[in-house]
């Protein structure tokens, strides 16, 4: 299998990102796109091969890839944003998934967020957050139960998306803030909380047995390094101003070499 991480550069106004949890902070552009060009980088040291997608400069908020599609081995959902300003993100990516996967796409009134899916084997959980509703979830339900998938829908409190509060470590392990979800609803025989003064480390990318994580939570770190994982920090300071994270930023499927 290959493995290949779809991304998207930052745009010229990345400035003008949506915000529903943060207060507005002064973003570099410039910076970003350093810090992006280095999570690329990361993304490649796990095995990746980087697949840039086109540019949308007028999109601000572009760069999250993760949220425009939902990519399994049998197939490609696309998304519908629950900010409207995100919508036309979606059509480059369908373009670049066709070739890859079966196509299904998010109708209203449903809307979908990638940041709040989290898939564990065959379960399938989705952050009812204020991006993402239940008719999406029956949406999903639908289209993936035929492969064996069950799909659930799961409170987010406190968060913008589901993957800003729990995310897979692999190996049935997870990273978590209790605070802002309730980690007994998936079942997970290892859960590791994130450092108390630490809240936004939650958001991880595991990818084997490498995981990417924002350099500043180093005192996460070394509870995901306890597991024997290696963790590849990375500066991801102008995204998170932007509510972003380590996952939102590529979209990673398996390909047959």
């Amino acid at each position: 299998m290959k493995l290949v991480a779809f991304t998207r550069g930052v745009s010229d106004r990345f400035a003008e990102c949506e915000l529903t949890h943060l207060a507005r902070e002064p973003i570099d552009v410039a910076t970003a796109r350093v810090q992006h060009a280095a999570y690329e980088d990361a993304l490649r040291a796990c095995g990746c091969e980087v697949r840039p997608l086109p540019p949308l400069p007028d999109q601000p908020d572009a760069v999250f890839v993760e949220d425009t599609a939902l990519v399994l081995d049998e197939v490609a959902v696309i998304t519908r944003p629950g900010a409207d300003s995100r919508r036309a993100e979606t059509r480059s990516v369908a373009t670049a998934l066709a070739p890859l996967r079966p196509l299904r796409f998010v109708a209203p009134p449903g809307t979908l967020d990638g940041g709040d899916v989290l898939v564990l084997g065959r379960n399938v959980f989705v952050g009812l957050s204020s991006r993402s509703n239940a008719p999406a979830v029956a949406q999903l339900g639908e289209w993936l139960a035929p492969f064996g998938y069950a799909v659930r829908g799961v409170p987010v409190s406190g968060a913008l998306h589901l993957k800003s509060a729990v995310t897979s470590l692999g190996d049935g392990a997870l990273l978590a803030n209790p605070a802002w979800v309730d980690t007994t609803l998936f079942g997970a025989e290892t859960v590791v909380h994130v450092d108390p003064a630490e809240p936004h480390a939650a958001n991880a990318l595991a990818i084997g047995d490498r995981v990417i994580l924002p350099a500043a939570f180093v005192r996460t770190a070394e509870r995901v390094r306890a597991l024997g994982r290696t963790v590849l920090p990375v500066d991801v300071t102008e995204v998170g101003k932007a509510e972003g994270g380590v996952t939102c930023c590529s979209l990673v499927l398996r390909l047959a070499s």
